[in-house]
């Protein structure tokens, strides 16, 4: 009891202790968060934490701004407060922006202290669907928002490949058999969460060298904010020759039930499971170092082969063994998704024995979906292990205007309140993609400093002055809009999705293309109509530009389905000139959203593949860098995969080099059959146009630029003037 008693004390110790500000480091970040060497004008010194808590002062001495903090973060979070408070500047993923060349003057004393000990920040699968192809330049802007908006707790699993390259060749294992192992750089997360082997690769060596270099920058910055990265641990994954080389362990095979073949899971109650856990941690330990935090989810869209509690006991204490045996203050970082993913699976009982089996302070649990679908209120707030509050509300990187701002802006301060939450530790933001929706992420963040729910329609009129540079009437109007209909999302896996985005149907709904919109499109209209009056006072902004045509493409897509369904109409009616028509509408609509689109370097397909071949040394590499990329985003998997258009993106390139040339394909078809009279062949088609995506994704054309074209502002008005008032009389 004794022995467990200073762990905890030596956990919180490492957790909690306040640090001395790297005066240096933070200089640094200064001169790249501001352009034009003005850390000059920055005072930066050390405070104590306070109750344990992260803690930050703003003021001013003799025409100098002072920043207080009990570490780099926290110092970044005081920055980010001047200049969103005086400055009136929003620093977000997709904007360019101005720093005032006169830095304003601070009186009085700012102070804050965060309620939250942790605050977490990414998903497994956000390193592929919006981090795949990230060079340090990227990363280092990444890892200065994240000090900015006070995250401490972030995943950090980049170049874990690397170590279980070391782990499993010290076990004799070839190079070969890694091969039909790891997969390619884009399906990392689902390797690393133990659903798929090999999809993707082989991996180049030069890939895993280089990442595990570009982790060890990752984590040195991280840490010299203060940040305490989560890093990875072994769950039972193993090659497939595993069974193989030791044919007398525990092995069994499982499938994610998604098209691809079986993968294999080592027993945890196999003497081998914590003697490769340990390895692992030891290995990876030597090249990251350690902050005592390691991710680990067994049954990650698995079902466990029984529900008995006994089971469930023994195999979570073993996984937790194979980190403490390495690391005696490990502490198990748990995602909670299977919880809500398989709910029927895991009732009560089971619950409690996974996670009973650990000792409380040495496991955190992450509600992974509290925005949406809260697991904390079902589970007597896990049963008394710290748990950390979390928005995901994103899956598979698609970028539809979607969130459910009124419950981010309120939900985590009234959980953090409510007796029934227990031990909260903290909040978090866990999408599956990002670089989309900013102001939901932006307001998300606004809790880090703050115990009280938030005014979502006053924070959105400031958040909005701070992001155009000014205060616009229309602009407001259009933001209370929004906020009363995009950002009001319902119990939904992510936004509606457009139907241009389907593989080509008269259905106006299918499986991974759910265009069902839970807000009236009309209102949307009229916000688009507000942005567009603001347009000419607010065309120096980059993130109202951004605004400006992300709005507009959001108006279009869901224009896409009341044509659809005219074309649908058309031919039950066997009505060709009608068909004919709206079919070249359709067409039109697609390549007008692909000229909107490509006046941002946010929206270009060639942005994107052009990141992946970046990745490269070798032809070879780039090639297969880019099947990955082009792969994600459309198909997924195979010609036959069941996850196609999960990850699908409204990107110039994208939407005219594939979803056109498929849709085309289909009109094609569907005019002779009306022509001939002779029934549609879907079956045939259906063959067809999976041929064509397959010879679409393996192919290597350097078609698609990733640089922006055309004015942003010229073209929404353009498509405003041909769009809305077609739009706002169209049956939706």
């Amino acid at each position: 009891m004794r022995k467990w008693l200073f762990v905890f004390i030596g956990i919180i110790m490492s957790l909690n202790a306040a640090a001395q500000v790297d005066e240096q480091a933070s200089r640094a970040f200064i001169n790249r968060v501001i352009p034009g060497d003005r850390a000059d004008a920055f005072i930066i010194e050390s405070i104590p934490q306070q109750n344990g808590k992260d803690v930050f002062e703003l003021a001013g001495r003799n025409g100098k701004i002072v920043l207080r903090g009990n570490n780099g973060l926290s110092v970044a979070s005081a920055l980010n407060y001047y200049l969103k408070n005086y400055c009136l500047v929003e620093i977000s993923w997709n904007t360019d922006v101005k720093i005032p060349a006169n830095l304003p003057q601070v009186t009085g004393t700012i102070h804050k202290t965060t309620p939250y000990q942790y605050r977490y920040y990414l998903n497994y699968c956000t390193f592929n669907y919006s981090m795949s192809w990230w060079d340090w330049e990227r990363w280092q802007k990444e890892i200065d928002w994240m000090a900015l908006n006070g995250i401490n707790m972030p995943l950090a699993i980049t170049g874990e490949e690397a170590v279980w390259q070391d782990v499993y060749k010290s076990m004799g294992f070839s190079n070969k058999q890694l091969d039909d192992f790891f997969s390619g750089p884009a399906y990392f997360s689902w390797f690393w969460m133990g659903n798929i082997d090999a999809w993707g690769g082989p991996l180049p060596q030069h890939w895993m060298d280089s990442h595990r270099d570009l982790q060890k920058k990752i984590l040195g910055r991280e840490r010299s904010f203060g940040m305490k990265p989560v890093l990875s641990s072994f769950t039972g994954h193993v090659p497939p020759s595993f069974k193989d080389k030791f044919p007398g362990a525990k092995v069994k095979k499982t499938n994610w039930d998604a098209g691809f073949p079986d993968v294999y899971i080592l027993d945890p109650d196999d003497p081998m499971f914590e003697t490769i856990g340990k390895k692992y941690i030891e290995a990876q330990t030597r090249e990251f170092g350690t902050d005592h935090l390691y991710s680990a989810d067994t049954f990650n869209e698995n079902v466990p082969p029984t529900n008995d509690s006994t089971y469930l006991d023994g195999m979570s204490k073993k996984v937790f063994n194979s980190m403490a045996a390495a690391d005696p203050q490990a502490i198990w970082v748990m995602q909670g998704w299977m919880f809500h993913y398989n709910n029927k699976f895991w009732q009560p009982q089971q619950i409690k024995a996974l996670l009973n089996a650990v000792p409380n302070e040495q496991m955190i649990v992450l509600d992974l979906y509290s925005d949406a679908h809260p697991v904390w209120n079902r589970t007597d707030a896990y049963y008394g292990k710290p748990w950390i509050w979390s928005m995901l509300q994103n899956f598979g990187g698609n970028i539809s205007l979607f969130g459910r701002m009124r419950h981010v802006a309120a939900d985590p301060a009234i959980a953090l309140h409510d007796p029934e939450s227990n031990n909260m530790r903290g909040i978090g933001i866990t999408p599956e993609g990002i670089e989309q929706n900013p102001a939901l992420f932006a307001l998300m963040l606004e809790n880090v400093w703050r115990d009280t729910p938030i005014d979502a329609d006053a924070w959105l009129k400031d958040y909005a002055h701070r992001r155009y540079g000014s205060i616009n009437r229309q602009a407001n109007e259009a933001w209370h809009i929004l906020l009363n209909t995009v950002y009001s999302g319902g119990l939904t896996e992510g936004g509606p999705e457009s139907i241009i985005i389907a593989r080509p149907t008269l259905k106006k709904t299918i499986d991974r293309v759910l265009t069902k919109l839970n807000y009236d499109p009309s209102r949307l209209i009229t916000a688009w109509g507000h942005l567009i009056q603001a347009a000419d006072s607010l065309n120096e902004s980059d993130g109202f530009k951004y605004d400006l045509v992300d709005v507009t493409r959001q108006v279009l897509a869901n224009y896409a389905t009341p044509l659809q369904q005219q074309m649908a109409a058309a031919v039950d009616n066997k009505d060709r000139v009608a068909f004919k028509k709206h079919s070249m509408d359709f067409l039109k609509l697609m390549d007008d959203m692909d000229v909107l689109l490509a006046t941002r370097k946010d929206f270009l397909l060639g942005k994107w593949i052009n990141e992946a071949r970046a990745n490269g040394i070798t032809a070879r590499e780039q090639n297969l860098y880019e099947l990955n990329a082009r792969n994600l985003v459309t198909l997924w998997g195979d010609k036959e995969s069941g996850l196609s258009e999960y990850s699908n993106r409204q990107w110039a390139g994208l939407i005219k080099g594939y979803y056109k040339q498929r849709w085309a394909m289909y009109f094609t078809q569907m005019d002779k059959a009306l022509a001939s009279g002779v029934p549609f062949d879907a079956k045939s088609f259906d063959k067809q146009v999976k041929n064509w995506e397959w010879q679409w994704v393996n192919t290597h054309n350097n078609a698609y630029t990733n640089v922006a074209t055309g004015n942003e502002t010229m073209v929404a008005k353009k498509m405003f003037a041909k769009y809305s008032a077609l739009a706002q009389k169209a049956n939706y």
